[in-house]
C-alpha cells in the first residue's frame, strides 16, 4: 500500500513539475518574442533616426542652394562693377554701380524674408537691442531712447538673427 501512495505522490509531483515546466517554457517563449520585438523596434528607430538626419541634411543643402542661386546674379554684378572700375577708359561711375548692386542684394534678401531692424528713436529695450554705450543728452524726450544705431539688426521671417547694436541717451 505504501508503494501505491509513493507512486501517487510521484505522479502528483511529476504532474506539478511538468505543469511548472510548461509554464516556464511558455514564459521563456514569451520572453524570446518580447526580445525579438524590442530588437526590431530598436532597429526601426535607428533607421528612422538615420533617415531623419539624412533628410535634414538634404533640406539644409537645398535651402543653401536656393540662397546661393539668388545671390549669383549679385556676384555677377559685383564682377562687372569691379571690371569697369579697373578700366580707366570707362566712363561708368563706380559708386553708382555699387549702389545698384547693393539694391539688388537687398531686394534678393528681402524676398527671402530678411528684414532690417533700425531702432533709432525708439525706447531702449534690452530684450531687443544691444547697448554699446550710453551718452548724455540734453533733451528730456531722448533720455532712455536710442540715439544712434551702430550696427543694424536683422530678422528672418520674424525670428531675430542679430540684435541691433545701439547707443542710448541718458
Amino acid at each position: 500500500m505504501s508503494e501505491i501512495k509513493d507512486k501517487k505522490k510521484k505522479t502528483k509531483k511529476s504532474t506539478k513539475g511538468s505543469k511548472l515546466q510548461e509554464q516556464l517554457d511558455a514564459l521563456n517563449q514569451e520572453l524570446g518574442q518580447m526580445k525579438e520585438k524590442y530588437l526590431r523596434l530598436l532597429a526601426e528607430f535607428e533607421n528612422f533616426r538615420k533617415r531623419s538626419a539624412k533628410e535634414n541634411l538634404e533640406l539644409r543643402r537645398a535651402a543653401a542652394e536656393d540662397v546661393m542661386h539668388k545671390l549669383l546674379s549679385v556676384l555677377d554684378d559685383f564682377d562687372r562693377a569691379k571690371k569697369l572700375s579697373d578700366d580707366e577708359s570707362s566712363s561708368e561711375n563706380f559708386t553708382e554701380g555699387v549702389e545698384l548692386v547693393y539694391n539688388k542684394l537687398h531686394n534678393a534678401l528681402q524676398q527671402m524674408g530678411l528684414e532690417k531692424v533700425e531702432p533709432t528713436g525708439e525706447h531702449f529695450d534690452p530684450e531687443h537691442h544691444d547697448a554699446i554705450t550710453r551718452i548724455p543728452v540734453e533733451e528730456e524726450d531722448k533720455k532712455g531712447k536710442i540715439v544712434d544705431t551702430i550696427e543694424k539688426g536683422y530678422k528672418l521671417n520674424e525670428k531675430v538673427l542679430r540684435h541691433p547694436k545701439v547707443i542710448v541717451g541718458h
